[in-house]
Formats: C-alpha cells, structure tokens, sequence
C-alpha cells in the first residue's frame, strides 16, 4: 500500500512502526468497537472552520488524544482530553470509528488496543496548559493533516480519520 495515496479501508490492516514495535493496524466503522482493551480517544477538533492542532515541544504536532481513567465511557475520555490538552470544551462530537492495533513486534506483542476516533466541535478557552501539552495551534484543514506528524505507516490511517472528520479529499491527498 502506498501510504502516501491510499486511504484505509475498514477491517483491512496495516503494519506501523509505533514507538520501536510494529503493529497492524486496522480501521473499524462505528458503532461498535472491534475486540480489545479499550486504549482511550483521538479527536480532530473543529473550531469553526479550522482545526486545533496540539504539541509538547512545538515541533511534533498531533491531534488531542489520550487514554481512559477509571470507568470512563469513549465520548467521556474524548472530551476530557480535548480539555486537558487543548484548552477546548467539546460543544458537539460524532463517532467516526475505530482503531484495531495488535503488536505484532516488540516487547507488548500479543497486546490488542482499540481508540474511538472522533469529529469535535469545539470552543477555544484561554490557552492555560496544565498538562503534558504546552503548545496549540489553530490550522486550516489542509494545512492541520500536512501538519501533523505521522508515525511510519499511520498515513493512510490518518487520511481516513481526517476525510470521516469532514476535511476534503483533496487536503488529505497531497501530503
């Protein structure tokens, strides 16, 4: 697969190069969540008709995301870290899907983790980081997924979530 052109289909995997392990990865269509330990939500946030970008360093940026506390519910754990990274109250959300990934290599091989994946509208409070992000940006949407940093083989993982989050075809295609 071309991960500079193709765009994942549902239930078919992948592998990416995540953090020194590779995973397979797979995109599943809402509503239900593939098998899995449930590994938290991932959000393109719209504020009006750009999008919030999110970074520790000022150089890596990515979407708010993060895993669950305690008994937290998808859309819970979504609007929380939107808060807590972004600075943002969710004021509307819409599941896009799922992701599937299994290690396949590295030191959690075995291990199943599944992630909502989310549309957001959002409001933009003061920016008063109190967490791990200290830096936000706001982008159009071509230049939020050209942004964006990808992990190896997460391309065309991301050109989907960025077209179900509503950003053109066009923006996603031209990384």
């Amino acid at each position: 697969m071309d991960e500079h052109a193709e765009t994942a289909e549902d239930g078919v995997g992948f592998d990416a190069a995540i953090n020194g392990q590779t995973w397979h990865i797979a995109w599943h269509p809402p509503p239900d969540p593939p098998p899995g330990t449930p590994h938290g939500a991932e959000a393109v946030c719209f504020a009006g008709d750009r999008i919030v970008v999110v970074s520790r360093d000022g150089r890596r940026w990515g979407l708010p995301a993060g895993r669950p506390e305690r008994n937290e519910q998808w859309a819970e754990t979504m609007r929380r870290e939107v808060r807590e990274e972004a600075c943002c109250e969710v004021t509307g959300c819409r599941l896009l899907g799922y992701s599937r990934g299994v290690c396949v290599r590295g030191h959690q091989k075995g291990l199943v983790l599944v992630r909502s994946m989310w549309r957001a509208e959002v409001q933009l409070e003061p920016w008063d980081p109190q967490f791990e992000m200290a830096h936000r940006r706001l982008l159009p949407a071509r230049e939020a997924f050209r942004s964006v940093t990808v992990p190896d083989g997460l391309g065309p993982f991301h050109r989907r979530l960025f077209t179900e989050a509503g950003v053109p075809p066009s923006a996603v295609h031209d990384r």
